[in-house]
């Protein structure tokens, strides 16, 4: 029997390296696409990369923008899962540039999903957000909560994404998995995720944004529990459901940045700054119908993540950006 072949779009960045490096273990061919888009460094993506193509994966660079590129990419690739995880990502940036957001995010998610039906995918895996519960969710979020109010471009970018992905269960029979993704951090952690970009201001003796009173909570998420939950989204018995992936606790701002003080052993310099549009003053993940469907559960509590992050910020990380 030949391995399963697992197309990756978005598969040199933080989330995409560490599945495709599961992927490969577990046996799979693995095909990466990715365009190095400018939000963070290329040459970080390129570093994240390079032990995936050292142990055989297919790297195609194109932007998902681009339709017939991306169909040619698939036909020739013929794979049997995709994980799509390509986006520009971010709800602060979102703000200031909301088309590209939809046409990245959405006119993006509709050329994936229209290529990998055209090459014979019989499972696609859509990577999106806790953000698409805004902030009427009555927390812990569970999956059948109304998504119709979005507080930031980006959010509803990931809920028109979602609604594509259903329209193509519902025409062409694609198995879809829609995968809520819960605030992921550690090791490769994009630099202006909050743990990421606190943890290298401390270092560097430089003071943190500190926005509002620091009582908004997030359920942050390790990103090796998160790939636990992708892999298994790839194998169940399927035809469309919703996944939260998220750490099924919340952490304050104030406790975040404790544990990264007392992990780095740096004392935090606070710039204090009004509240920010289009944050969400809480995410909650209810876990209950993942734990039943993927038998996720999150095993690394915030506190043993915070110290294995600081561990690489300290180490490999300490020149990754």
């Amino acid at each position: 029997m030949s391995a399963r072949k697992t197309l990756v779009t978005g598969g040199a960045g933080f989330i995409g390296s560490h599945l495709g490096a599961a992927l490969q273990k577990r046996g799979d061919e693995l095909v990466i696409v990715d365009n190095f888009d400018p939000f963070y460094p290329e040459r970080v993506k390129r570093r994240a990369l390079k032990p995936l193509l050292d142990a055989g994966a297919r790297f195609v660079e194109l932007d998902i923008r681009d339709g017939d590129a991306l169909s040619a990419a698939f036909a020739e690739t013929r794979p049997d899962c995709v994980v799509h995880l390509a986006a520009r990502a971010g709800v602060r940036p979102s703000l200031e540039d909301p088309a590209g957001y939809m046409d990245v995010n959405v006119r993006g998610t509709a050329n994936v999903l229209e290529a990998a039906r055209k090459a014979g995918a019989r499972r696609f895996a859509l990577g999106s957000s806790s953000s698409v519960y805004g902030a009427q969710a009555t927390p812990p979020f569970k999956e059948t909560a109304r998504i119709d109010s979005p507080q930031s471009p980006y959010a509803a970018s990931k809920v028109a994404s979602e609604a594509l992905a259903r329209t193509w269960h519902n025409l062409y029979g694609m198995e879809i998995a829609s995968l809520r993704f819960f605030t992921v951090y550690g090791p490769r952690q994009r630099p202006d995720l909050a743990i990421h970009k606190f943890a290298r201001r401390m270092l560097a003796g430089q003071s943190l944004p500190f926005f509002g009173t620091g009582e908004t909570r997030r359920d942050y998420t390790y990103v090796d529990d998160i790939v636990k939950g992708i892999l298994a989204s790839l194998t169940i018995p399927l035809t469309y459901d919703v996944f939260n992936l998220g750490g099924a606790r919340t952490t304050t701002l104030r406790e975040m940045i404790a544990l990264l003080e007392k992990s780095l052993g740096v004392t935090a310099i606070l710039d204090r700054q009004p509240e920010q549009p289009g944050d969400v003053p809480l995410t909650s993940a209810d876990v209950t119908h993942s734990s039943e469907r993927l038998g996720y559960s999150p095993s690394t509590p915030i506190d043993q993540g915070i110290e294995k992050f600081a561990a690489w910020i300290r180490g490999e990380g300490a020149d990754w950006i």
